[in-house]
């Protein structure tokens, strides 16, 4: 019974902030890498972020310096740090966690960036 839920996700005006968490169970969470995706309507879903089960961080261009990924294997939880919003990043959020050939995702949370 493999889980991953999303949390954190609201409405927020253009500048502002918000953390997305993601909570892991029914794996080895300290053996998978973990990531987020986004999807906005009528585009592609993209890589926002990601961190290797050793630490390494991966970002998307956009993302670079408004958004820090982390993860705290004692919790079996990823987070989303995300600064500076913009109303173009506003999508659907989905928790990713992969190992070898396995691959897990979340049901995604809402993100609205609005003034």
């Amino acid at each position: 019974q493999v889980r991953l839920v999303e949390s954190g996700g609201g409405l927020v005006q253009p500048g502002g902030s918000l953390r997305l968490s993601c909570a892991a169970s029914g794996i080895i969470f300290r053996f998978y890498a973990m990531g987020w995706y986004r999807q906005a309507p009528g585009s592609q879903r993209e890589l926002v972020a990601a961190i290797t089960s050793g630490g390494i961080t991966n970002y998307a261009d956009s993302m670079k310096g408004r958004f820090t990924i982390s993860r705290d294997n004692a919790k079996n939880t990823v987070y989303l740090q995300m600064n500076s919003l913009k109303p173009e990043d506003a999508a659907v959020y989905y928790c990713t966690a992969n190992f070898r050939e396995l691959e897990y995702w979340g049901q995604g949370t809402q993100v609205t960036v609005s003034s």
